[in-house]
């Protein structure tokens, strides 16, 4: 199944920087854009917004919105683009979210959701996958078993769950990450109720044995903050999550094959310390990773960027 491992949609952090950076650890992590607004990608600068390697691949997009004639479209272009998927962000809890109608504050809408799952799917191919919390506020179990059921009949068969409720009254979208407890047995609990549903757990996954864990009641995981705080773990998915054979690089043979592609994007106008920022937990356990950190921080003020890349690589040894 190509869902069995996902990295989740973050804002600021999963941009296509980040994504190319990860698919030197792994070939088949399921991985998603940062959400998108839907009105962005048809009124805005779509060509930078949907750019990424084709070495992303397989790649999701995550969309946010409300408006079903808005995400169809955004969805179109995304798929003329060659994403793999459309995934609709029901999970979110900004207030920004809150604000626009869109994210976590949706699963009060069940039917609102599934419509726009239907007119999405009536134009394009690929296939439309939600993402949401198990709850709102004070939303009930069965209302939340509820929304599922409605969303499903719409032709979604794909849903990742972030195992916790959202509180959108008093909580910012930080403690909403940490604060409302994991409910990881109503997950368990849907699959059961709808066995034919694809279910994707989200939420308190820190390393591939949390996942693996959770691959005996369930058809996937999806890993979130860990895969950027630590993404080298992410090396072993190939063959703990799919069987396949891993890339079997040192740290040091990773960061070699990402120094191209940085000093490229540096060559096309990119600030290479926005691209650098990404890769910050990489270096967790080197003795020298507060230098390098620091280094890497700093980059732009290098006279010669490309010898200081080569020099930390050299202090990789791991």
């Amino acid at each position: 199944m190509i869902h069995k491992f996902c990295v989740a949609p973050m804002m600021d952090r999963t941009d296509r920087h980040e994504r190319y950076f990860l698919r030197l650890l792994t070939k088949e992590a399921f991985l998603y854009t940062e959400m998108i607004h839907a009105n962005a990608i048809v009124y805005g600068n779509r060509k930078e917004l949907l750019k990424y390697s084709p070495e992303e691949h397989p790649l999701g997009i995550q969309l946010g919105g409300s408006e079903a004639d808005i995400l169809t479209e955004a969805s179109i272009y995304a798929e003329e683009y060659g994403y793999h998927e459309i995934n609709l962000n029901i999970g979110c809890p900004s207030s920004r979210v809150k604000a626009g109608n869109f994210g976590a504050v949706l699963m009060k809408e069940p039917h609102l959701v599934a419509n726009c799952v239907e007119k999405i799917q009536k134009h394009i191919s690929i296939p439309v996958t939600v993402k949401c919390r198990i709850g709102v506020d004070d939303m009930k179990e069965e209302d939340f078993f509820s929304f599922i059921d409605i969303v499903k009949d719409s032709g979604c068969s794909t849903f990742i769950i972030h195992a916790r409720k959202a509180l959108l009254k008093g909580l910012s979208p930080k403690e909403n990450r940490e604060i409302p407890p994991l409910n990881y047995d109503i997950v368990y609990e849907l699959k059961q109720k709808f066995p034919s549903l694809e279910i994707i757990l989200n939420g308190g996954i820190e390393t591939l044995d949390d996942g693996l864990n959770n691959l005996q009641d369930l058809d996937g995981i999806m890993m979130g903050r860990s895969s950027y705080s630590d993404p080298f773990q992410l090396s072993k998915v190939d063959s703990l999550f799919f069987d396949k054979e891993d890339m079997n690089l040192t740290k040091q043979e990773v960061f070699l094959r990402f120094i191209p592609y940085l000093l490229k994007e540096m060559e096309n106008g990119y600030k290479i310390q926005l691209i650098t920022k990404h890769v910050m937990g990489f270096f967790r356990g080197n003795s020298l990773a507060k230098e390098i950190r620091k280094t890497l921080a700093n980059i732009q003020n290098e006279k010669n960027i490309e010898k200081t890349l080569f020099n930390i690589a050299n202090q990789l040894t791991i």
